[in-house]
């Protein structure tokens, strides 16, 4: 039985849906703004982002939010953190892939998540110490013992070019062992993917508390792993995110330990 926050956020991370797939066929004619070089956010963020607002504003009018697009308000222990639509870049080139993300906080520790997938209807949901679940069915990581033959999925850092070169170095490294390597362009997604066993590992520079808040909580909760490049657990203030089963983690971790720079070891 889902907990009263995760039907709530689920509930929210549907309408946020249903604004995103209403749009999906006026996708030339909505109103585009580049935040910053090559970051991009559309009116269907900001409608899509308001409707989960209302929404855990309804039933929690006292929580904290810290949303993409309209930033923080409010202040206390318990903090919704909402990514109302992660893959805008596929979302604006007709990329059929692209999610909802929203969790809740205590103390900045994820401790409810929901990761919705409009287009395929995938609910994956998670609250600590109760599990991860994808539409009701229990989640696992993969049982992968190591990167060989293993599927791992990355990002790579638009908003954070200078990190180009090692993060091709860490790519080719893992690459030298693993099966292949995805790049899908929804954050939240590779992790809820990761959660459910589809990948076996995930890896990205820069990431925003809104774009892994809710992805890393399924992971652990899945029975993974998530770390910073140094392998420090816990969500990384630096953005620089490794998760996956324990041990796909750690040699990630190991190998991406060989090519990044200091700078991106830093807590």
């Amino acid at each position: 039985m889902a907990r009263p926050h995760v039907t709530i956020a689920a509930r929210a991370a549907r309408s946020a849906g249903n604004v995103i797939l209403r749009y999906m066929n006026r996708i030339d004619g909505l109103n585009i703004v580049e935040k910053q070089q090559m970051d991009f956010v559309s009116e269907v963020d900001k409608l899509a982002e308001a409707e989960i607002i209302k929404e855990l504003r309804r039933a929690y009018p006292d929580h904290a939010i810290l949303a993409e697009e309209s930033g923080a308000t409010g202040k206390g222990p318990l903090t919704w953190v909402i990514d109302p639509l992660d893959g805008t870049h596929n979302y604006l080139r007709g990329i059929p892939h692209f999610s909802v993300s929203i969790a809740l906080l205590e103390k900045g520790v994820p401790i409810h998540a929901v990761v919705f997938d409009p287009l395929r209807d995938e609910l994956y949901t998670a609250s600590k110490g109760d599990g991860a679940y994808l539409n009701d069915r229990r989640m696992r990581v993969s049982k992968r013992e190591n990167l060989g033959g293993a599927m791992i999925a990355t990002g790579f850092p638009f908003r954070q070019r200078e990190h180009l070169a090692p993060q091709l170095d860490m790519t080719r490294a893992i690459l030298g062992q693993a099966e292949d390597i995805r790049r899908s362009g929804s954050a939240a997604l590779d992790l809820a993917y990761v959660a459910a066993g589809r990948y076996d590992g995930y890896f990205e520079i820069g990431l925003k508390p809104w774009d892994m808040a809710a992805g890393v909580l399924l992971v652990h909760e899945a029975g993974g792993r998530y770390c910073d490049f140094a392998g420090r657990d816990g969500i990384p203030e630096s953005g620089n995110l490794v998760a996956g089963n324990l041990n796909v983690a750690k040699a990630m971790v190991d190998a991406i330990g060989q090519q990044a720079t200091p700078g991106l070891l830093k807590a």
